[in-house]
């Protein structure tokens, strides 16, 4: 499958290297199915960046041509314009079917192109009002991480575009794929909506915290079980009070929405890779029953177990 990531004059490294880790950093690894990544430059090469040296993309806007998969990952800070050619090219990619994307101000291009015409999108939360004044015809969220909407998925800013990424990942791959990557990258897997960001710290940086990634390790490896946070302070030689706060600055949520994440994805897993019944599932991933697991799949994935499954055969068998 291949993906074109557009580079242009004076864009901030990270912006572009974020797809790029995300869809490259599994290429090394046999057992993953390959994306083929490349970078595309809208405006004559060299490129400037911000950084303050030059990159060279191998592609001009041809490399749009026969992609699966386009992303804008960011547009200028002035939120100028877009030049007709990148405009046509967007166009003619979308209309030919490749699933289109705008990571942060990469929203900008992709409304001037008319493809978020009629569709939610976001973009970074300084530029959400100029995007909603410039493009009116563009419903735009403040509140969330990103957006699927019709196809084309769009995503708040900098750390944003790695959730959207890793989320069109485990559409295409599946949850374990993008969670391998996410560990890779040391990166949350998933983030539900305007949840805080949190980042898996690879060493403990004191006693108390080596006992708390302990404690934690331990329930993700036994998440059919019934866990309590009096439990697991008590493991973890803390207070509740101790306990809680501290699991908050360590994860960004609480342990109640974690733990539910945690669950959702090992299911996810399971439901790949598995022939388990629905009950099966449930059990092994925490939920007790399969009520359970289809009301949380509904609320928190807007799909049902059986769907989530006959969607990801259908895709992984796609994806070459």
């Amino acid at each position: 499958m291949s993906v074109a990531v557009i580079a242009f004059d004076g864009m901030t490294p990270f912006h572009l290297s974020v797809p790029c880790l995300v869809f490259g950093a599994q290429t090394d690894e046999a057992d993953l199915p390959p994306f083929h990544v490349r970078v595309c430059a809208a405006d004559p090469a060299p490129l400037r960046t911000a950084a303050g040296f030059g990159i060279t993309p191998e592609f001009g806007l041809e490399g749009l041509e026969g992609a699966d998969i386009v992303i804008m990952p960011a547009w200028h800070d002035d939120c100028r314009d877009a030049a007709p050619s990148l405009v046509a090219a967007l166009q003619a990619a979308s209309r030919r079917g490749a699933r289109m994307v705008g990571l942060c101000l990469g929203a900008f291009p992709l409304a001037q192109a008319g493809l978020l015409d009629g569709k939610s999108a976001a973009t970074h939360w300084g530029m959400a009002d100029r995007l909603a004044a410039s493009y009116p015809k563009v419903r735009v969220d403040r509140e969330v991480l990103y957006v699927d909407d019709g196809g084309v998925l769009t995503s708040a800013g900098v750390a944003a575009g790695l959730d959207c990424c890793l989320y069109l990942l485990r559409q295409l791959a599946g949850a374990e794929v993008a969670n391998r990557v996410a560990r890779r990258l040391l990166v949350a897997p998933h983030r539900q909506g305007g949840q805080a960001q949190f980042i898996e710290r690879p060493l403990p940086v004191s006693g108390s915290e080596g006992r708390f990634a302990e404690v934690l390790a331990c329930v993700t490896a036994s998440l059919g079980q019934a866990h309590s946070i009096d439990t697991l302070a008590e493991r973890a030689a803390m207070s509740r009070r101790n306990f809680t706060r501290h699991f908050r600055q360590a994860t960004g949520t609480s342990f109640k929405q974690w733990l539910l994440n945690q669950r959702l994805a090992h299911a996810q897993g399971l439901l790949e890779k598995s022939a388990a019944s629905i009950d099966v599932v449930a059990q092994e991933a925490g939920f007790g029953t399969a009520l359970s697991l289809r009301q949380h799949f509904r609320a928190n994935l807007q799909t049902s177990p059986s769907a989530y499954r006959k969607l990801f055969r259908q895709q992984s068998g796609q994806v070459a």
